[in-house]
């Protein structure tokens, strides 16, 4: 057994067992009976049809036409297709805040504010280091 790989299931063994004996006696791409590939169909809906077809030796695709789509499916969560997302606003302010810059040549620049939202910091800073230069 490989790493990651599960046991095969007990109800899968003696239908394992079957399939071996065929193939044992018959010569190689020999067309398995109908009888042997309804019974595999029918254990798709118990067991999975990856299961079922990697325990039987089986075509996944043909196994998968032959049950039609049957069995045990993991279904997703339906996501949605269209996600919107809302920004929240700017952050409310209560009071008065008061912003200090100083420059390496001894500029200083006071901001003070008592308004809901901040004034434009990156405009406010070139601004004042171009008047600087």
């Amino acid at each position: 057994m490989t790493r990651g790989s599960k046991p095969t299931p007990e109800a899968l063994v003696p239908v394992q067992q079957q399939f071996e004996q065929f193939r044992a006696t018959h010569p190689p791409r020999s067309k398995l009976p109908e009888a042997f590939w309804a019974t595999a169909t029918e254990l798709v809906k118990e067991h999975g049809l990856y299961t079922v077809a990697h325990a039987l030796k089986l075509d996944y695709v043909g196994l998968k036409k032959r049950a039609g789509g049957s069995g045990p499916r993991r279904r997703k969560s339906a996501s949605p297709r269209f996600v919107e997302l809302i920004a929240p606003g700017p952050p409310k302010l209560d009071g008065e805040c008061v912003i200090e810059f100083e420059s390496t040549r001894g500029g200083k620049m006071r901001i003070q504010w008592k308004a809901a939202t901040p004034p434009d910091w990156v405009g406010l800073l070139r601004a004042w280091r171009q008047t600087e230069a």
